[in-house]
This record gives C-alpha cells, sequence and structure tokens, in this order.
C-alpha cells in the first residue's frame, strides 16, 4: 500500500514539474517510480540525455515540498546530476498544499 501512494506521490509531483518546466532538455528519474524529461534547452531524443538527475521518491519528495533544498541534496549526495542543466534549483519547491 505504502508504495502505491508514493507512486501516487511521485508521479503527480513530476506532473506539476513538467507543467513549471516544460521542454525536454533534462530528464529527472525517480526509480523505480517514473522518469520525466522537462526544462527548456536543446530537445533530447534518443539514448541517456546530456543533463540527467536521478534520485530517490523520499529526496524527490522531500524536495518538491520544500523539505529539502536542492543544494543541500546535491551536497548530501542524495541526488545524482550531470550536464549543464541538471539543477532544478529555480523550479523547487513545487508550492504544494500538503
Amino acid at each position: 500500500m505504502r508504495d502505491q501512494h508514493i507512486l501516487e506521490q511521485v508521479k503527480s509531483t513530476l506532473a506539476l514539474l513538467t507543467a513549471k518546466a516544460p521542454g525536454r532538455a533534462i530528464e529527472v528519474r525517480v526509480p523505480p517510480y517514473a522518469a520525466v524529461q522537462c526544462g527548456e534547452g536543446p530537445t533530447h531524443t534518443r539514448g541517456t540525455p546530456p543533463n540527467t538527475i536521478e534520485m530517490n521518491a523520499d529526496t524527490w519528495l522531500a524536495l518538491a515540498a520544500g523539505q529539502l533544498s536542492w543544494a543541500d541534496a546535491m551536497d548530501s549526495g542524495a541526488v545524482t546530476a550531470s550536464g549543464i542543466r541538471a539543477d532544478l534549483t529555480e523550479y523547487l519547491p513545487l508550492g504544494l498544499d500538503a
């Protein structure tokens, strides 16, 4: 039951991210729940995108809710990011009504 709830939270918050940051320049991965492309810049279509961000669900949900800053997540190693556009600082937190 917890996994289903986390899946729904991850998918809904990633949908908010893509609405706030339309585009396909950055791939945000929250395995095993979901991955999305967002952010303005060169569109990526095949293979591993040059701007990739990956983290676990707890980290993503804390970032989305503003309970964790991007800088702190990066400093702690909770987020792996590669590429010049692999930074979600300007989009977080998402402004959730939780």
